[in-house]
């Protein structure tokens, strides 16, 4: 079987769905059952992912990136492969491509809160991603949250969807906890105005001024909309010395982070699952979440929980993960249950096994 792939997030700097496909290539590069399968990965640059290039086709279809090079160059270029099933890693595929598609859709955001996109983006991605599950064989999403969004915002049947979870990312491998002296907060994710980073920020302000050691550290890039200036919310708490933004780092810089820090904060109050806060648990490190559905899914009793926009409470969770050991432990105790269903082998033969049963 010939597997065709959307290979695009890889180039360039990996988050989100790149983490995702490079996770579930890395294990069909070593998995058995893979090996009977040809892939072939369709990238607009030469991907950088060390796979071995028998099995793991590369086909570089140039131009931008972006909804013209994924309906019209793809389908064009993949014509003369000779695939019998295409993966669509990152919610939507080519609507032409002449095969039959799987594609994963991992939260329904700009659906369910049209209000957080640009309106062209809000649009394209509404129509494309309709489009596309409307048109797939099957579709695989990340948890049960996702799959209930999916069939009651997009009509899409039970039985052609898959929840399927991922494993956790190169961040989450096992490091030493951070010290008991250490009052690192760590935020890591793309910023979007659902995931209250300007409130994360406010809320460690008091901890701040009361610990002049302690440091909040945000990884991400800035995608809100409406744009929010977090270097000014810095500024206006007179944050500048101890907290730092990034837009990215990689894996091993991320590794030293998750290893350091004491507390992690996510404070979403949308996603089809959370990795970033499984990756802080993995590492050891505590999370406070937004109680939601997804969270609790996600993350079980091995989180604290607060409301949206309760800064207080915020404030009053993240200073019991940095000075509170019985319930650190407590959570920390909790954490491999909630690690268990998130594991890279089990999600790539699940995954595989939609693609062989889509294929047939």
């Amino acid at each position: 079987m010939r597997i065709g792939i959307d290979a695009r997030e890889l180039c360039g700097r990996a988050t989100g769905v790149g983490r995702y496909l490079d996770g579930l290539l890395a294990q069909w590069s070593a998995s058995e059952r893979a090996r009977r399968h040809e892939f072939v990965l369709y990238t607009p640059s030469p991907s950088p992912a060390p796979l071995d290039g028998r099995r793991f086709a590369s086909r570089v279809v140039p131009g931008p990136p972006g909804t013209l090079w994924e309906q019209l160059r793809v389908p064009r270029a993949a014509a003369g492969d000779h695939l019998d099933v295409w993966f669509a890693p990152g919610y939507t595929a080519p609507l032409a491509i002449g095969v039959p598609t799987v594609v994963a859709v991992h939260d329904l955001s700009f659906v369910a809160h049209p209000e957080w996109f640009r309106l062209r983006e809000g649009i394209r991605r509404r129509w494309l991603t309709r489009a596309a599950a409307s048109r797939a064989a099957a579709i695989v999403t990340i948890s049960e949250f996702s799959k209930s969004e999916l069939m009651e915002r997009l009509h899409v049947p039970a039985e052609r969807i898959h929840v399927i979870p991922p494993g956790i990312g190169p961040a989450g491998s096992a490091t030493p906890q951070a010290p008991a002296s250490s009052l690192r907060v760590l935020y890591v994710g793309s910023i979007f105005n659902r995931r209250h980073v300007t409130d994360l920020i406010r809320a460690f302000a008091p901890i701040a001024r009361r610990h002049p050691d302690a440091s909040l550290d945000i990884v991400g890039d800035n995608r809100t909309h409406p744009y929010e200036d977090l270097a000014s919310t810095i500024a206006g708490e007179e944050l500048q010395t101890q907290v730092r933004l990034r837009s990215y780092v990689g894996d091993d810089d991320l590794r030293g982070l998750y290893a350091s820090a004491r507390a992690f904060a996510f404070l979403s109050e949308y996603e089809g699952l959370g990795l970033t806060p499984l990756e802080a648990l993995a590492a050891g490190v505590p999370p406070v979440l937004l109680d939601t559905p997804v969270a609790r899914e996600t993350c079980g009793d091995a989180a604290l929980f607060v409301r949206a926009s309760d800064l207080p409470a915020t404030t009053a969770a993240l200073d019991t993960l940095l000075f509170d050991d019985a319930v650190r432990r407590r959570i920390l105790a909790a954490a491999p249950a909630a690690l268990a269903r998130y594991d890279w082998a089990r999600a790539a033969d699940a995954t595989l096994a939609v693609l062989e049963s889509c294929a047939a």
